[in-house]
C-alpha cells in the first residue's frame, strides 16, 4: 500500500485516539497501550487487549483465571517452580521468544510461539525474553509498542500483560535488557538459556559471552524437556481435544476421497475439517502420498492423482491451543485392497497391536522399537521381500529407516533431548507408528512394489497400562473397506 494512504489512515487513526484516550501523539498512544487503557472503539465496555485470547476478551475459549485455555495461573507458576528445582543453585534461565520469520519483505510466516517459552509464560507473542531465577521469580522484558506498526499487526503484549495477563513478577522494557540483565547473569553461578534461539539482544552482552567464555552457560533443554515429559491432567484433556479433532477430521477426509482421489484435494481438506472444529493450525504440513509416493516417508508435495487401484497414506495432525495431535492412516480410496496390499497391511497391523501390548510403564520406546524391528523383518521375510543373508537386516532398514514412535507434546517431536531408553512413565504420550516403505524400483516381488503403508496411533501411558487416543479411526481392512459400501 502507498506511504501517502498509510500517513492518511494514521492521522485519522490518531484523531481518534486523541477523543477516546487523551493523547496527543503516537508515543502518548503507545503508553496507554502499555498502561492498560486500550479497548476497542466500537465495543461498549472497556477491555485490555493482550494481543491473544484472554478471559476477558474471549470468555469462549479462556476460563477466568486461565493464562491460555485450560492452563491455569497456578499451573504456569508450578511449571516455573518445578523446572527451578530441577536445576542447581543459584542458576538464572534466560529464555527468548521465538523469532519471526519473513516470507518476503512485508509478509511473515504465520507465528508459533517457542514450546519450552510459551511452557512456562503462557505468552503466543514475539519479542519477548523471560528471565527467571529464586530469588525475583519470572522477569518478563516485553517489546516496546509501536503504535503505527499495530494499526497494521494488531496490539503487542507489553509490560501491563506481562504482570497482569501472564503474571510475571516483574516486567521492564526490553530496551532495559542492555541495563539490567548484566547484573543478574553476574549473580548467577550458572546461566541456561534455549541454544536454538539465542537471540542478539541477550547473547551480545559482554556479561554474557564472560560467562559463557567461563563455560557457564549451558542448553536449557535438558530440564525444560524433563520438566515437559510427564503431562499433567489439564495438558492431557487438550491433547485429547486435539487427537479427537483429528479423528474426526481424518474420518471425513476419508471419506471424500472415494470421489475426490487428489492429493491436494485430501490435503485441503484435512485442513479445513480439522479448523473448522477449532484447531488453530495444523502440527506439520500434512502428508498426503498416493501410490508410490507413500513410499516417501516425508511427502509433501501433494500434487498427484490418486489412481484407481493405489492406496493413499496421510499423515496429519493439528494443534490445539498449544498442544499436536500425529496420526496416519493408510487406505485405497477405491474401497478394496488388492491381495498385495493387504498381506503387507495386515503385517503393519498386526505389528501396531503387538506393540501397543507393551505400551505401559516400566517399558521403554526403545524396547518396543526392537520388538517391533524383530515382527516387521520377520514378516517380510515370510513374503519374500527380504532374503534371508547376513545383509538381510541392512535391507531392512531400506524399507523401515523409522523408530516405532516418538513422544508427543507441544512438539511433534517432543521432548527430544529425552533418551528413548528411558522407562515410560504415568502420563507420558507417544506415538507408535509401523511402517513399510517400498520403492518402485525394488527388487521384490512385484505385487509389492511402490507401496507405503504406516499406521499411526497416539498412546497416553496410563497407571495399568495405556489409552489409544486416536482409536476412533477405523484400522481393520473390513471397517475400512466398508466406509466405502
Amino acid at each position: 500500500m502507498a506511504m501517502g494512504v498509510r500517513r492518511i489512515l494514521t492521522k485519522a487513526f490518531l484523531s481518534r485516539a486523541k477523543r477516546i484516550l487523551g493523547v496527543q501523539n503516537l508515543q502518548q498512544f503507545g503508553a496507554a497501550l502499555n498502561n492498560g487503557r486500550c479497548y476497542s472503539a466500537y465495543a461498549t465496555q472497556h477491555f485490555f487487549d493482550a494481543g491473544q485470547p484472554t478471559a476477558e476478551t474471549h470468555p469462549q475459549l479462556v476460563a477466568a483465571g486461565e493464562i491460555t485455555p485450560g492452563i491455569t495461573e497456578q499451573e504456569y507458576v508450578a511449571r516455573r517452580k518445578k523446572l527451578l528445582e530441577l536445576l542447581p543453585e543459584k542458576s538464572l534461565v534466560i529464555m527468548a521468544s521465538a523469532p519471526v520469520k519473513m516470507m518476503t519483505d512485508v509478509v511473515p510466516y504465520p507465528f508459533r510461539q517457542d514450546a519450552d517459552y510459551l511452557y512456562l509464560t503462557g505468552c503466543q507473542q514475539p519479542g519477548g525474553i523471560a528471565v527467571l531465577n529464586d530469588e525475583f521469580g519470572l522477569c518478563m522484558f516485553m517489546p516496546d509498542s509501536d503504535p503505527e506498526e499495530e494499526i497494521w499487526r494488531g496490539q503487542v503484549a507489553g509490560t501491563y500483560a506481562a504482570l497482569n495477563t501472564f503474571k510475571a513478577d516483574q516486567t521492564f522494557s526490553i530496551s532495559k535488557l542492555h541495563m539490567l540483565l548484566p547484573d543478574m547473569i553476574a549473580k548467577a553461578c550458572k546461566v541456561y538459556h534455549n541454544c536454538d534461539i539465542a537471540g542478539s539482544d541477550y547473547a551480545d552482552l559482554p556479561a554474557f559471552k564472560k560467562a559463557l567464555n567461563e563455560s557457564n552457560v549451558h542448553n536449557l533443554c535438558k530440564y525444560t524437556h524433563e520438566a515437559r515429559w510427564i503431562k499433567s491432567p489439564s495438558e492431557i484433556n487438550i491433547m485429547k481435544q486435539s487427537a479427537a479433532i483429528t479423528c474426526q477430521a481424518l474420518l471425513q477426509t476419508m471419506l471424500a476421497s472415494k470421489t475426490c482421489p487428489h492429493e491436494h484435494i485430501l490435503a485441503t481438506t484435512i485442513e479445513y475439517e480439522c479448523k473448522i472444529r477449532g484447531a488453530q493450525r495444523m502440527a506439520f504440513p500434512p502428508v498426503v502420498g498416493g501410490g508410490a509416493n507413500g513410499s516417501v516417508i516425508h511427502y509433501s508435495r501433494n500434487d498427484q492423482q490418486i489412481k484407481e487401484g493405489e492406496m493413499v497414506l496421510m499423515d496429519v495432525g493439528c494443534e490445539v491451543n498449544g498442544y499436536v495431535s500425529d496420526l496416519t492412516r493408510t487406505w485405497p480410496p477405491c474401497g478394496s485392497f488388492s491381495p498385495g496390499q493387504q498381506e503387507l497391511y495386515e503385517l503393519i497391523l498386526d505389528t501396531a497391536n503387538e506393540c501397543l501390548k507393551l505400551c505401559k510403564p516400566g517399558v521403554s520406546l526403545r524396547q518396543i522399537h526392537s520388538y517391533s524391528v524383530q515382527l516387521l523383518s520377520k514378516g517380510l521375510k515370510e513374503l519374500g521381500v527380504l532374503k534371508n543373508s547376513p545383509s538381510m537386516f541392512q535391507s531392512y532398514w531400506k524399507f523401515n529407516p523409522t523408530s516405532i514412535g516418538h513422544y508427543l507434546g507441544m512438539d511433534v517431536h517432543d521432548c527430544s533431548s529425552i533418551k528413548n531408553d528411558r522407562l515410560l512413565q504415568p502420563g507420558v504420550v507417544i506415538t507408535i507408528e509401523p511402517g513399510v516403505y517400498i520403492p518402485v524400483n525394488s527388487n521384490v516381488p512385484e505385487r509389492f512394489r511402490g507401496i507405503g503403508i504406516r499406521i499411526e496411533d497416539e498412546v497416553l501411558i496410563t497407571d495399568s497400562g495405556h489409552e489409544v487416543l486416536t482409536a476412533s479411526v477405523p484400522r481393520e481392512i473390513k471397517q475400512i473397506e466398508s466406509l466405502f459400501c
